[in-house]
């Protein structure tokens, strides 16, 4: 399974930049890997531990803003294209999973 935690938080003041930082650094913390600005991406070995992992995230949202929790089975998360307009040289591949870092 794979759990994409996308989210849109204001950065408008410092202090909400502190939350969107902290709210970052935490899904880091739980193993998330950015995929794209916004996007985190975990693997979890089954629809349990998926749905802990969204659990946990949930215990720790900012008050404002706005954050999605989406699982995909593996399946279908190797079905997932990339499509760019001209190749970008600092885009990485990891193997066949996918996952895209910076």
């Amino acid at each position: 399974m794979r759990v994409f935690i996308m989210f849109d938080l204001p950065v408008e003041t410092k202090e909400q930049v502190r939350t969107y930082t902290k709210f970052r650094k935490r899904l880091i913390q739980d193993g998330f890997l950015m995929m794209q600005y916004s996007i985190y991406i975990k693997s979890c070995i089954n629809q349990d531990a998926a749905n802990q992992t969204v659990a946990k995230v949930k215990g720790y949202l900012p008050k404002h803003g706005h954050v999605r929790a989406m699982v995909i089975t593996e399946k279908q998360y190797e079905k997932m294209m990339i499509l760019v307009g001209e190749e970008d040289k600092n885009i990485e591949l990891l193997g066949d999973n996918r996952t895209i870092e910076f």
